[in-house]
């Protein structure tokens, strides 16, 4: 018989986080917990995450807690916070476990399966409006939705079910595509194409749209994800530029790509998970990719800049 989802951990409560820790809490705060480092731990006890204008409290938990077990476990942390997440979880993890994997990219779920294997994770990625993080401030409109499932879903595994069933009962959003893989490269086209250009240009959604040279460089882009994606085995490349440029329009125009906020904000940004797993593959394929190289570039440089001046800015503290 199918088990049920009852105790869930989440490793994460930024930006998207912080969306489904909220949902969840509402539906049972009994059984979620929230996994923190010390500092965390402090820092979300004395001043918590507001989001939408109300505190969030929650149960934290630090990764030496074992007398919690998770039925579903979410991580939605940055990908540079993934190998601390997967070392983190650890003692929370049990036979029928399920791990989701919120992160934008195409390999967390490889990283993670590396130690806990593939039976207990599920391919999934967040999709929706850019919630909006300044501080401990998140602001988010409740567009989103959640999309997960095996590589192929014509027939629902059981793990499959399960999640939907728990996400149906707690009212979360979501969709089970039958080719998961197409859909999961697709989200990731549209990360490389709009995040890493509007981080160096300073763009929204909106002024990128409405550029003509700014879309052109953007389709540039997405041809060599194209490329990559054919060669890792993803079927039906050959409509996802459209469907990207598409969903690209549903945007609310003066939103920002996470990737925009996190440079504005001095944060470290997810450019090695965007142009560095493209020019990764790239070279394993031997598929030129030079518009990513150049995109990985000027943002790391960006990312120098910022280093040197806060420590400009500490030496004068």
């Amino acid at each position: 018989m199918e088990h049920e989802i009852k105790n869930i951990l989440i490793c994460g409560i930024g930006a998207v986080g912080s969306i489904y820790a909220n949902k969840i809490q509402a539906f049972d705060s009994k059984n979620l917990r929230i996994l923190v480092d010390k500092d965390r731990l402090i820092k979300y006890t004395k001043t918590p995450i507001i989001f939408n204008g109300k505190e969030l409290r929650f149960n934290y938990v630090l990764p030496d807690e074992k007398n919690f077990k998770a039925d579903l476990i979410i991580i939605a942390t940055k990908f540079s916070g993934l190998l601390d997440a997967r070392d983190n979880i650890e003692n929370f993890v049990k036979e029928d476990t399920i791990i989701l994997s919120l992160l934008n990219g195409v390999t967390s779920e490889e990283i993670l399966a590396e130690k806990y294997g593939w039976k207990k994770l599920l391919l999934s990625y967040f999709i929706g409006h850019s919630a909006v993080r300044e501080g401990r401030n998140i602001v988010h409109d409740d567009v989103n939705t959640i999309v997960f499932g095996d590589r192929e879903n014509s027939i629902l595994s059981n793990n499959v079910n399960i999640v939907k069933m728990f996400f149906d009962k707690v009212g979360i959003n979501y969709k089970i595509p039958i080719d998961m893989k197409y859909s999961l490269w697709l989200k990731f086209m549209l990360n490389v194409s709009a995040n890493q250009p509007t981080a160096i240009l300073r763009a929204t959604f909106g002024e990128m749209l409405e550029n003509k040279k700014f879309m052109e460089l953007a389709v540039n882009i997405m041809k060599e994800v194209q490329l990559i994606a054919k060669a890792e085995g993803v079927k039906n490349t050959e409509d996802m530029i459209e469907k990207t440029i598409e969903h690209l329009h549903t945007m609310i125009p003066e939103g920002k790509t996470s990737m925009l906020q996190d440079v504005e904000a001095g944060r470290k940004t997810e450019v090695d998970m965007f142009a560095g797993t493209i020019v990764q593959l790239g070279a394993k394929y031997n598929i030129p990719t030079p518009y990513n190289k150049i995109l990985k570039e000027m943002i790391e440089i960006i990312q120098e800049s910022q280093d040197i001046n806060q420590t400009k800015a500490s030496v004068l503290c």
